[in-house]
């Protein structure tokens, strides 16, 4: 008698746990798709063309730290820049915002846009874990897209 109210106990104890594990990892998705899903350091490195008005595409490609605040405000300490074989280094500072909400359906990742003071707008296309995530230009005349990697807390 005594083995078998263990055997139930054991049963019903794995029952609560399962029913419940789900309940409790769907409610901490439906949290990843915010601000604070990118926090830390980044380097961010792309490639792609400036289009302009007039004469052949200019290659350029970027390499950039990014620091991520997790409150929708983020800073460049610093970047190293190409564009058509002219290298440009740009000092620390480049403050800017970006954003972070939902893809349809939400749990397949997140979407993003980001944007610096007075310089580009990017879209974002994050996994749920955010430790790599891709960045396209979305500026006129602009075809740059890369990956963006953590690096640091």
């Amino acid at each position: 008698m005594r083995g078998h109210r263990m055997v139930l106990a054991a049963g019903l104890l794995c029952t609560v746990m399962v029913a419940g594990g789900p309940r409790v990892a769907r409610a901490n998705d439906d949290a990843h798709c915010t601000v604070d899903l990118l926090h830390g350091l980044y380097v961010w490195h792309a490639s792609g063309d400036i289009i302009p008005a007039s004469g052949p595409a200019q290659p350029k490609a970027i390499v950039e730290w990014i620091r991520f605040n997790g409150d929708g405000t983020l800073v460049s300490p610093g970047a190293t820049r190409s564009l058509n074989g002219v290298i440009g280094v740009s000092p620390p500072g480049g403050p800017g915002t970006y954003s972070v909400t939902d893809l349809v359906p939400a749990d397949r990742g997140c979407q993003g846009h980001l944007t610096f003071t007075n310089g580009p707008s990017f879209d974002m296309f994050i996994p749920l874990k955010g430790g790599e995530f891709w960045m396209i230009q979305t500026d006129t005349n602009n075809v740059l897209q890369g990956a963006v990697t953590k690096v640091a807390d």
